[in-house]
Order: C-alpha cells, then sequence, then structure tokens
C-alpha cells in the first residue's frame, strides 16, 4: 500500500485544504439523510409555481399535441391496416 493510505481503513487519508486546517469528519448515516433533507427543502424553496392563465395554457398546448399525436396515429394504423388488407386480403 502507498503511504498516504491508512493503516485502520485501507482507504487514503484526506489531504489537509490549503489553508492547513483539518478535513471535515464524515458525516453518519443520520447526518446525510438530515443533510439531504435539508438541501431538498432548501430546493423545494427555489421553485416557482406557475400562475393559473400559465397552468391553463400548459394544459391547453399538451390536449392539443396529444389529439394532434393520436390523430397521426390513427391515420397510420388506418394506412396500414388497409395496405395489410389490400396485400393478403
Amino acid at each position: 500500500m502507498s503511504e498516504s493510505a491508512s493503516a485502520t481503513s485501507g482507504r487514503p487519508e484526506r489531504a489537509a485544504s490549503a489553508d492547513g486546517s483539518r478535513p471535515k469528519k464524515e458525516r453518519g448515516l443520520f447526518g446525510r439523510i438530515a443533510l439531504f433533507v435539508r438541501q431538498v427543502i432548501a430546493e423545494l424553496k427555489k421553485v416557482v409555481r406557475p400562475t393559473r392563465s400559465e397552468l391553463m395554457t400548459y394544459f391547453v398546448v399538451v390536449l392539443v399535441f396529444v389529439a394532434v399525436i393520436m390523430a397521426f396515429v390513427g391515420l397510420l394504423d388506418l394506412t396500414f391496416g388497409r395496405l395489410v388488407l389490400w396485400i393478403f386480403g
């Protein structure tokens, strides 16, 4: 093993930062969970919710898009169905 590897854990030791301070202690399981929850809450505070008019606009756009795709797939299905009946019919 290299000289920088820790004798107890077999993992390399963390180097001290440039200002000479000690490396940060690793968090335990509950500390990591608490950190995760704090970070999730901080991110959720950044979320911007749409206004009612924006939400209705998005809703209409999605409905129109789905209707167009349904029509396209329906026409393809009809076309291929008639083609198969014409070939094998």
